[in-house]
């Protein structure tokens, strides 16, 4: 029996000028960016907690403190191929990455397969295993007046039985 789990991400960044807004590795042409310590992709750092927490290796912020200059302005489609990789040495494999960015501005629809391929890429895996989607939270929160962006990300990952036999329910 394959071993499976699920993991769930969440993230959020605020929107400031003077940045680039880089999300899904895609570079969005707007007149704002996220404000963070790496390039702030939202969608990635979501996809990231959801694979680390699935694996249950913890979180973002334990492997890629925003403390260390190591991850200043680092590029989170990198930190997300590192994670797969702490994952595959436990033996896990992604099986698919479901994402929403939540965003009053700018239509994203345009860029959603770059997002896409990018994440894929990072992750090794197929583009059909990946879905990015966008929404607006019609005008309410801190997303819906412009303020910032947030993303939630869901995944399964899972690995190959070694083995393990179940144990009977009478102890034997």
């Amino acid at each position: 029996m394959r071993e499976m789990r699920i993991g769930h991400g969440y993230d959020v960044h605020r929107l400031v000028e003077g940045r680039e807004l880089i999300l899904g590795g895609a570079e969005i042409p707007w007149e704002k960016g996220l404000l963070g310590h790496s390039d702030a992709d939202v969608l990635v750092h979501a996809v990231i907690d959801a694979l680390l927490g699935a694996a249950g290796l913890g979180d973002i912020g334990g492997h890629f403190p925003d403390t260390d200059p190591a991850y200043a302005g680092a590029d989170s489609l990198g930190m997300l191929a590192h994670v797969v990789e702490l994952l595959e040495e436990r033996g896990f494999s992604v099986g698919n990455v479901d994402a929403t960015v939540l965003a009053q501005r700018p239509k994203l629809a345009p860029y959603i397969p770059q997002m896409r391929d990018g994440l894929a890429r990072a992750m090794g895996i197929d583009p059909s295993q990946v879905n990015v989607k966008a929404t607006t939270e019609e005008g309410l929160g801190f997303t819906g007046s412009g303020e910032g962006m947030a993303a939630h990300a869901v995944c399964l990952i899972g690995k190959e039985d070694r083995g393990r036999r179940p144990v009977p329910a009478d102890g034997a």
